[in-house]
């Protein structure tokens, strides 16, 4: 996961993408997008959605100070560009936000249930899951942010929540050590968790 092997480059390279590819995205119906027009270009760049932007842009800018005055320049366009598409496609926008949180939450439920049935494979495929719940976390901010009504949602990620618990005991920070001052544990708690590894029998 780039996650784990953190690089300002890819990031920048992403959310560049991802912010020009944007007002087409919250236009259509697709959940899941692909940044950039072309069949190769971004074929293993993650989807295009507005939290995966969101989570870009946050992290980038915490990163603002290690930047040189290029990257300050690309990230500047690209947040530029997200709030130029947020505005003028702002209903288009919210509904897609909510969706996407929505239906990030509604597919960590096959993930809770490899826990109950096989404890080994939910140790070893919980790291998709925090990213899944990191991304959750950056559009519920900007849900509320926007007063969007949320009772639903919120009502899920304590749900979900309850059973991350569960599953995870407290552990050293999942992801690249860059990462850590933009993601605090009180705050992001499953980053700082994973299922235990059975012991062997």
């Amino acid at each position: 996961m780039p996650e784990q092997t953190y690089s300002i480059d890819e990031d920048l390279k992403e959310a560049r993408a991802m912010a020009q590819s944007l007002e087409d995205y919250v236009r259509g119906n697709e959940l899941y997008g692909r940044a950039g027009g072309g069949f190769f270009s971004f074929s293993r760049m993650a989807s295009l959605t507005v939290g995966a932007l969101l989570m870009r842009l946050r992290r980038l800018r915490a990163f603002w100070e290690q930047l040189t005055p290029e990257q300050r320049e690309i990230l500047q366009a690209a947040e530029n560009q997200h709030e130029q598409t947020r505005r003028e496609w702002r209903r288009h926008y919210d509904e897609k936000m909510v969706r996407e949180a929505h239906s990030r939450l509604d597919a960590m439920q096959h993930f809770f249930e490899e826990c109950r049935d096989d404890p080994k494979l939910c140790a070893r495929v919980y790291l998709p899951e925090a990213l899944r719940r990191t991304i959750v976390q950056e559009l519920w901010h900007a849900i509320d942010e926007a007063g969007i009504p949320n009772n639903d949602l919120a009502a899920k990620m304590r749900r979900v929540d309850a059973n991350l618990r569960r599953y995870t005991q407290s552990d050293d920070f999942l992801w690249d050590a860059q990462l850590q001052e933009v993601y605090p544990r009180d705050i992001y708690w499953w980053l700082y968790a994973r299922p235990p590894q059975p012991e062997r029998g």
